[in-house]
């Protein structure tokens, strides 16, 4: 039964055919992360894990009632074995890897050195992912600004900065771009065309950030720029070990990527190949590695515990499954009912409009999962990578652009988002609520990717 080969979508289950109705449990779920913890916050501490089963729960019941078991089982099982172990398994990795790194320091944080931990972070996320730098930094980030009675807009724009736009530059950086170097964008064009565009948003976001901080630095200090401390050390590292297994994670990702192999396993009508499954074989055993082989007074003094992760696995199995639909839709382009935006992104000579690319593959990003986005709007304007690069370079360009740089908006944009809230949360830090969130990001970022628009699609 568990390997019988059945059809992975049923003929009725077609994006064409498909109302926005199918789309009210993925809705169910995002209002009830932005609400419950507003409105019902004890019941959500307590039962989230039970609210997100429901709205889970009743996607499933209407597609048996609608396309029949086999087609339901093959739907989620395609949701949970291609798209949500292959994340929380990377996610569940650099969770623990990151946590047995432990970066002692008695320095205590001001504006200036701030925007140089950003920065830092930031160009690491490049290197090793956002993702990866976001679990590496945001714990000696916090501890920095311990004595910070506004640490708020700290790990806000650490959010904005580590874990999305420093992601940018590379395809190692963030999924979206990594989807787009497995479908032939050369390495080196994402460098190139990205850099200026990551730079500016860098350092316009780094400005600000300066400023606020300085502000509620100075309002806490008075004029002084300096704190009287009396460091004894500056930086010390423990876990080093950790270091090399967090090489190991990328080397494992880029591998996946690169290795091409005909083997597969099919898995109730999901097809999982040799690559793949090595590469999540490989992560786990990095993971027990990790655990195994890290004292545990390295982990205590992280504040370690397995919370943050297991909350983001209970929310994001419900999201992976409930947007299966939403995403569907969207890949009908002109024949699904939501062919007002595929009609809206391309003029009437159905070419694309670049800045309009840019906004929506953005802001659906910023909502719904951004590789699957990324991907949606690649085939849109072309699907070609060799066309996309040359005579539509523009074009690529806003895609990556808008599916990186707007899974900032919320929460739920990018991986790492709701992984450094809940850390910063378990830190003590009193997180803004999801819409608390975006008063943030869309006063902060989108007059900074209007500014994109104008400078790189106008």
């Amino acid at each position: 039964m568990l390997f019988s080969s059945f059809e992975l979508y049923a003929s009725e289950f077609n994006g064409e055919q498909l109302s926005l109705v199918w789309a009210v449990p993925f809705i169910g779920i995002l209002l009830s992360i932005a609400l419950c913890p507003l409105f019902l916050a004890r019941l959500w501490h307590y039962h989230y894990g039970k609210i997100i089963i429901f709205w889970t729960t009743l996607f499933i019941v209407a597609a048996i009632y609608s396309f029949g078991i086999q087609t339901t089982v093959n739907l989620t099982a395609h949701a949970i074995l291609e798209e949500y172990i292959p994340f929380i398994v990377l996610l569940l990795a650099l969770y623990t890897v990151s946590g047995g790194v432990l970066i002692k320091s008695d320095i205590i944080s001001t504006p200036k050195l701030n925007v140089v931990l950003l920065a830092v972070g930031t160009i690491l996320a490049s290197i090793m992912g956002t993702t990866g730098a976001a679990m590496l930094m945001i714990r000696p980030l916090i501890r920095a600004n311990r004595h910070r009675n506004q640490s708020v807009h700290i790990i806000i724009f650490f959010i904005f900065l580590v874990a999305n736009i420093g992601g940018g530059l590379t395809p190692l950086g963030d999924p979206p771009l990594f989807i787009g170097f497995l479908k032939g964008v050369d390495f080196f064009w994402t460098v190139k065309h990205m850099l200026c565009p990551v730079l500016l948003t860098t350092i316009l976001l780094l400005i600000i950030f300066y400023i606020i901080d300085n502000y509620y630095f100075r309002q806490q200090y008075g004029q002084s720029s300096k704190i009287e401390t009396k460091p004894t050390q500056l930086f010390k590292l423990y876990g080093i070990t950790n270091i090399f297994l967090l090489l190991a994670i990328i080397i494992c990702v880029l591998m996946s990527g690169i290795w091409q192999s005909s083997i597969t396993f099919t898995i109730l009508a999901t097809s999982i190949g040799l690559p793949d499954l090595v590469r999540d074989l490989l992560l786990l055993l990095i993971t027990v590695t990790s655990v195994m082989i890290t004292p545990k007074q390295v982990r205590a003094g992280n504040e370690f515990n397995w919370d943050p992760i297991i909350e983001v696995g209970k929310l994001f199995i419900g999201i992976f499954i409930t947007i299966v639909p939403v995403l569907t839709i969207l890949r009908a382009g002109s024949n699904g009912a939501l062919s007002a935006i595929v009609t809206f992104v391309n003029n009437d000579h159905l070419e694309p409009i670049n800045s309009l690319y840019f906004w929506f593959a953005g802001l659906l990003s910023g909502f719904l999962d951004n590789a699957p986005t990324y991907l949606v709007f690649f085939n849109l304007a072309s699907g070609d990578a060799m066309t996309l690069m040359t005579t539509m370079a523009k074009t690529l360009l806003a895609i990556s652009m808008g599916s990186v740089f707007m899974g900032a908006l919320s929460y739920i944009g990018n991986a790492p988002n709701f992984m450094v809230k809940s850390i910063a949360t378990q830190h003590q830090i009193n997180m803004p609520s999801f819409f608390g969130y975006m008063k943030w990001s869309i006063s902060i970022l989108i007059p900074v990717f209007i500014i994109n628009n104008l400078i790189f699609f106008i």
